[in-house]
């Protein structure tokens, strides 16, 4: 994947309710951009290149690079990310924060090592299930609307009955079906933006890599109680 053009601030640090926007989408309703192909029912065929990208995608069993997030109001943060499927990713930040997002396959835990604080929540209940499943299912209605541009070909994912009106954006590349980027929409309609880029697929990482310390999430949970 090609390099990005910009570089995040260094010297942003994302606050919990930031870094949550990555993870959780709440019951926000779905906001259809305008030239989205709208699906007309649960029933619509799936349209032939959201069904190769996905393939494609899901072909890459692990991949690791670095990643740029902003954030609703425009906020930037950054860092390097992991992932291996099936439902495992890894989001180490920069900066003095020291935020960590694991999925273990599992569970979703969001830890500042700095505050001490540990958010735990069951993957099947976000829409990074979405992207991590071993394969992408476009079936059952999942796949709200497609867009086709010269330079992106764009996804827009929900399930209902999983995460209510949730929905994951998702953005690749139209001739190698790389992917970019993606969005999480959160419970009051706000958007946050992942980009990733200096890619590498086919990796292999430590065992410990998407490891979650759920004892220390229990005694970090009730020490703040």
């Amino acid at each position: 994947m090609k390099n990005a053009s910009f570089a995040p601030s260094r010297d942003f640090a994302p606050t919990r309710r930031q870094v949550l926007g990555l993870v959780l989408a709440g019951a926000a309703a779905v906001n259809v951009v305008p030239g989205f192909q709208l699906l007309a029912s649960a029933q619509a065929a799936v349209p032939a290149t959201a069904q190769k990208i996905a393939d494609h995608f899901s072909s890459v069993k692990s991949m690791s690079g670095e990643f740029v997030q902003f954030g609703p109001k425009g906020e930037q943060t950054g860092g390097k990310f992991f992932l291996e499927r099936p439902g495992k990713i890894r989001f180490n930040y920069d900066g003095a924060s020291n935020f960590r997002v694991i999925s273990d396959g599992k569970s979703v835990v969001i830890l500042n090592k700095k505050l001490r604080t540990s958010d735990l929540y069951p993957l099947s209940k976000t829409p990074l299930k979405l992207l991590l499943d071993d394969k992408i299912d476009l079936s059952g209605g999942r796949v709200r609307s497609v867009k086709e541009e010269n330079d992106l070909t764009t996804i827009q994912l929900a399930d209902k009955s999983v995460f209510g009106n949730s929905k994951i954006t998702i953005m690749f590349d139209p001739k190698s079906y790389e992917l970019r980027q993606w969005t999480i929409t959160d419970a009051q309609g706000k958007d946050t933006t992942v980009m990733i880029f200096n890619t590498k697929e086919g990796v292999s990482f430590a065992p410990d890599t998407f490891a979650i310390d759920y004892t220390a999430n229990r005694e970090l949970n009730t020490k703040s109680r």
